[in-house]
């Protein structure tokens, strides 16, 4: 009887010992998980790909979660990551807006964020009933912070400026975290919540793979080439625009004769003029 209790004892101690080293584990990843999409950002100043709307989802969930574990005294590694990746969250909705010119809109949503945070972790504003029911809300949100990530992938038939490393991340972490909040937690809200971000992570990863393969569905038409003025004028064969020219009539030629000389008309002589021999016979 003894030797069996100290198996159980063994196999509860094994099982607790590997559930805080994946929490801490998931909390050391979680620090840094999101640092490659930041990078990736700020090197192509864009925020193409990316759906502002799940990243607000995503944010006010984990800080949800975060207020409620902190409010219960539950361990640092079941929940760690979830301070780590609100704060990242809100940089990277910063520079997506940023880089959209958006950055009134930027600096309000972190000032909302922040009215937020302080008042789910005041006792006084927010019960712990209240802020139960918010946990409990916090599923819903996950479900759908993680749905515009994959309609806009599936929309743009690529990932855009998702970075794999964060999306895989996301997928071992969550898987990790149903099996550290049954070990160290056993609270049915929280572990609903990570078997459901785990399942649209998978999602996400599968679609990380499959558009790392396949190109965008909307095909790249290459730009059609800039004809110059005399480049457009040597391509296009030239037009021959003649205008009839008006005939000159002919002038008559006069017939030749068989030496070659026209025939000159011969002019009569006046009767009245004698010739010269004819005066000379008169005198004598």
């Amino acid at each position: 009887m003894l030797v069996e209790n100290l198996d159980v004892f063994h196999a509860e101690c094994l099982k607790l010992g590997i559930s805080k080293a994946l929490g801490l584990g998931i909390v050391l990843a979680g620090s840094i998980v999101k640092l490659p999409q930041l990078l990736k950002l700020v090197n192509a100043k864009s925020g193409a790909g990316l759906s502002v709307t799940g990243y607000i989802l995503e944010t006010v969930g984990y800080i949800i979660t975060l207020a409620y574990n902190v409010r219960l005294g539950f361990p640092f590694s079941t929940y760690g990551e979830t301070a780590f990746i609100s704060v990242q969250n809100l940089l990277i909705l910063l520079l997506v807006l940023h880089y959209a010119r958006k950055d009134i809109l930027g600096l309000a949503g972190l000032g909302v964020a922040a009215a937020v945070a302080y008042a789910l972790f005041d006792t006084k504003l927010v019960s712990y009933n209240n802020l139960k029911i918010l946990q409990g809300l916090s599923i819903p949100l996950s479900l759908t912070s993680k749905v515009p990530q994959i309609v806009a992938n599936y929309r743009n038939g690529s990932t855009g400026q998702l970075s794999a490393f964060t999306v895989f991340n996301y997928l071992a972490g969550s898987a990790a975290r149903v099996f550290t909040t049954v070990t160290e937690v056993n609270d049915p809200v929280i572990f609903w919540g990570f078997v459901v971000a785990a399942a649209l992570n998978a999602v996400l990863a599968a679609q990380m793979v499959y558009y790392w393969k396949v190109s965008p569905k909307t095909p790249v038409t290459a730009p059609k080439p800039i004809k110059t003025y005399a480049a457009a004028a040597a391509s296009t064969p030239k037009q021959r625009t003649t205008t009839p020219r008006a005939k000159t009539p002919k002038t008559p030629t006069t017939p030749k004769s068989e030496s070659g000389t026209a025939d000159a008309k011969k002019t009569p002589k006046s009767p009245g003029t004698p010739s010269r021999k004819g005066r000379s016979r008169k005198k004598a």
